[in-house]
């Protein structure tokens, strides 16, 4: 795997959190940024995910599609009328 040295700024007190818990993972700061950053993308794509399939199931019509399915219905009820 290439890696990339990169700088970024953090505050004194989240860089002393991100040493904390790497201590605690017996693993290295780059490793938990890496995870942390790997987390965050994923939960971002699943974020779109989610959002494309709600769109393509999003069931609010228009105001012509409303207008259709009441005829619909009313004629739905005079066919089941005269059936039953």
């Amino acid at each position: 795997m290439n890696s990339t040295k990169t700088a970024i700024s953090l505050q004194k007190s989240l860089l002393d959190r991100v040493d904390t818990l790497a201590q605690e993972l017996d693993i290295s700061r780059s490793r938990l940024f890496t995870l942390a950053v790997e987390d965050f993308i994923q939960r971002h794509k699943n974020q779109k995910l989610l959002e494309a399939i709600n769109s393509a199931y999003d069931d609010t019509s228009d105001p012509e599609e409303q207008i259709m399915l009441q005829k619909m219905r009313r004629k739905h009820k005079e066919l089941v009328k005269e059936q039953w």
